[in-house]
C-alpha cells in the first residue's frame, strides 16, 4: 500500500491527484499541504485522514492540529519533514514556484519517489535534482508523454525532442497585448489551472520552463529541443528519430492521466479519464511558434543555454512579474520586459549550491520588485 504525500494538495494538480487516488486501489494519503487555502485543506483532512499536514497560516494550522489530533506544520520546513517522512513512499510535488526545490531534494535524499509537477525545481536546481534521476517521474503532460516515448528506447536513436504548446489565449489575438486584462490572460482555451501557471501559459513562459525541464530530464541540448504549437492539445509531445520519423504520445486533455502514470509507474492501469477517440477530434493541426509575440520563450532558451544562475534569475523574476500583473501593477507585455532586464544582471555562474540558489533567487526577486516599483 503506497503512502503518498501531496505537497500543494489544494491546487489544481493536488486536487486531481486526490481524485486519481480515489480510483486507485491500495493507495493511501499520508500527508497533505496547502499554502493558504485552509478551508479546503480542512475538508481534505476530514476525508482522507492523513497523519500530518502543512498550512502556512500558523493560527489556522494550530486549529486544524487540535481538531484532527495530527501535527499540522506552519512553516516551509514542514514540507521537508513531510517529504522525508519514514512512512512516505511517493511525494507529489505540486507546490508552485521555487518553493518546491527544498522539499523535492529532501524527498530525494530520503530515497522517495518524486512525482514532479513543479517546473521551477528543475529550472533552478536541475543539476542538484538530477543526481537522483532514477527516483523522478514527471507529471507535466508534455514530459510524461516523452517518458512514454522514450520507454525502452536508446536515446542515441533520437534526433530531437518536440514539445507541443496550445498557444494559450492569445495565439490568434489581433489587438495590442499591452492592453489585455488579467481576466483575458487567465482564460486558457484548454486547461483549468491556477493563476500563476495560467499567466505563464499566456506568455508561453510555461513552455520555456518546460524546455529547461526537458533538458534536465532527458539530457538533450537546447538546440535539439523544439516547440510546436498544437491548439487541440491531443499530441502532448513527440520524439523525432534519426530516420526522420516521429513517435508521439496522444491522450485526452486531462491531467489525471500523467498524474496516475507518475503514481503507478512503470505500471499502466485503468483510468477514470475517458479514452481518446480520434474520430471525435477530427483534425489535428500544428503551427510554428511566433517568438516576436511570445518573447518569454526566447528568454527561457537563452537562460537555459547560459546556465548557472541565469535560469534561477529567469524563474524568480518571472514569479514577481506575474504576481505584479495579477495585482494590476504591470501590463502583460511588461512581464517579459522585466524578466529580460533582471536575468541579464546575472552571468551564468556554473552549478551553484542549494544555499547559493536561494541567495540568487532572493537577489533576483529583490531586483524584480525594484523594477516593478520604478515602472
Amino acid at each position: 500500500m503506497p503512502n503518498v504525500v501531496i505537497l500543494g494538495s489544494t491546487g489544481s494538480i493536488g486536487t486531481q491527484t486526490l481524485d486519481v487516488i480515489n480510483h486507485l486501489p491500495g493507495y493511501n494519503v499520508l500527508g497533505l499541504s496547502a499554502g493558504s487555502n485552509g478551508k479546503l485543506l480542512r475538508k481534505q483532512i476530514a476525508q482522507y485522514k492523513p497523519k500530518m499536514a502543512t498550512l502556512l497560516n500558523q493560527e489556522q494550522a494550530s486549529a486544524l492540529s487540535e481538531e484532527f489530533s495530527i501535527p499540522v506544520y506552519s512553516d516551509p520546513e514542514g514540507l521537508c519533514e513531510m517529504a522525508a517522512h519514514p512512512d512516505c513512499d511517493i511525494v507529489v510535488v505540486a507546490v508552485v514556484g521555487a518553493a518546491g526545490l527544498k522539499p523535492t531534494l529532501a524527498a530525494l535524499e530520503a530515497g522517495k519517489r518524486v512525482a514532479l509537477a513543479n517546473k521551477e525545481t528543475l529550472v533552478a536546481g536541475g543539476h542538484l535534482v538530477m543526481k537522483y534521476r532514477s527516483q523522478i517521474v514527471p507529471v507535466d503532460s508534455e514530459h510524461s508523454a516523452l517518458w512514454h516515448c522514450f520507454e525502452g528506447r536508446d536515446k542515441k536513436q533520437v534526433s530531437r525532442i518536440m514539445l507541443t504548446a496550445s498557444g494559450g489565449p492569445f495565439r490568434n489575438y489581433t489587438g495590442s497585448l499591452d492592453e489585455v486584462s488579467v481576466e483575458e490572460a487567465l482564460n486558457h482555451p484548454r486547461w483549468d489551472m491556477g493563476g500563476k501557471i495560467s499567466i505563464d501559459s499566456a506568455t508561453m513562459m510555461n513552455k520555456g520552463l518546460e524546455v529547461i525541464e526537458a533538458h534536465w530530464l532527458f539530457g538533450f541540448p537546447y538546440c535539439r529541443i523544439h516547440v510546436v504549437v498544437h491548439p487541440e492539445s491531443i499530441v502532448h509531445s513527440m520524439i523525432q528519430l534519426n530516420d526522420g520519423s516521429l513517435m508521439a504520445q496522444l491522450g485526452t486533455t486531462d491531467m489525471r492521466l500523467p498524474i496516475q502514470y507518475a503514481l503507478t509507474y512503470p505500471e499502466v492501469m485503468p483510468s477514470p479519464v475517458k479514452a481518446l477517440d480520434l474520430t471525435e477530434i477530427g483534425t489535428l493541426s500544428f503551427e510554428k511558434v511566433d517568438l516576436d509575440r511570445f518573447p518569454s520563450l526566447r528568454l527561457a532558451y537563452e537562460a537555459g543555454e547560459s546556465g548557472g544562475d541565469m535560469p534561477i534569475a529567469l524563474n524568480a523574476s518571472n514569479e514577481v512579474a506575474v504576481q505584479a500583473f495579477l495585482n494590476g501593477k504591470l501590463t502583460f507585455t511588461q512581464i517579459p520586459q522585466l524578466v529580460e532586464e533582471v536575468m541579464h544582471k546575472f552571468t551564468g555562474k556554473s552549478f551553484p549550491s542549494l544555499e547559493q540558489i536561494l541567495e540568487i533567487d532572493a537577489d533576483a526577486r529583490r531586483r524584480a520588485q525594484e523594477w516593478v516599483e520604478q515602472n
